[in-house]
């Protein structure tokens, strides 16, 4: 089962990923000045992730393949990481359509 990770970068913006059953991230955020943006979009990735139109595949500058995930409004809510194939890609997308509904959301900001 996936799980989406939140944490904090280095200029203290907080941002997700969202892992596979694996380990692997297979969508990132923006950073988020405040946590509640942070978990708004992981809703809106939940929300948005079944619909195809919703991805947008792309190509890095050094060719490698990655695609977005958009909200309804246009925005990104999502960058996925780089392939080096479009079937790669393709199954990253699909990973993300599989673990993103269901996934636990873990907060790693919080002291335990």
């Amino acid at each position: 089962m996936g799980k989406f990770e939140i944490s904090k970068r280095k200029n203290d913006q907080f941002q997700y990923n969202l892992k596979a059953g694996n380990g692997e991230i297979i969508l990132t955020s923006e950073g988020y000045t405040a946590k509640h943006n942070c978990i708004k979009a992981i809703e809106s990735v939940r929300k948005n992730c079944e619909f195809d139109v919703r991805y947008e595949k792309k190509k890095a500058k050094d060719k490698r393949d990655y695609f977005t995930l958009k909200a309804s409004n246009g925005q990104v809510i999502g960058v996925s990481e780089m392939y080096n194939s479009e079937a790669a890609m393709n199954n990253g997308i699909a990973s993300v359509k599989k673990n993103a509904p269901e996934a636990e959301i873990v907060d790693l900001t919080v002291k335990g």
